[in-house]
């Protein structure tokens, strides 16, 4: 065996393994519940964008992937929904009660603004009085 073919078996035994690597993570991630994308797979195994996108092998095993988790959710994203859904649920009760202490004020306003016509009248009723009792 020459040099030249030394060579291609190294380079196609790094190759395969570059292969199984990707290809064993991506396994994991399906297995994990983990969403597949190629950015993920990237961090995960060390491998270029280039060579996900390149390699038919490893491109069939990250579609299959993709297949399997059609409208699978990401788990931190229903973490952050429910977190959202408990925001929103308080801030329902805060504003429930921020009507029904605007309510109760404008009752209030409405009794005062009797009130203050009522003691309006009764003040013109004295000034009238006296303005007589100097006549």
């Amino acid at each position: 065996m020459n040099k030249y073919d030394k060579m291609l078996a190294v380079n196609k035994k790094a190759s395969d393994e570059k292969i199984e690597r990707a290809k064993h993570v991506i396994i994991e991630m399906v297995d994990n519940g983990e969403k597949v994308s190629i950015p993920r797979l990237m961090e995960k195994t060390g491998l270029s964008r280039g060579f996900f996108y390149k390699n038919p092998i490893v491109r069939k095993e990250i579609d299959r992937a993709l297949e399997l988790q059609v409208g699978m959710r990401d788990p931190r994203r229903s973490i952050l929904d429910m977190a959202m859904n408990d925001e929103i649920r308080s801030l329902q009760k805060r504003n429930e009660a921020l009507q029904r202490q605007v309510e109760s004020l404008e009752q209030d306003k409405k009794n005062l603004e009797k009130e203050n016509e009522r003691l309006r009248n009764a003040l013109g009723k004295q000034n009238f009085s006296k303005l007589k009792s100097l006549l």
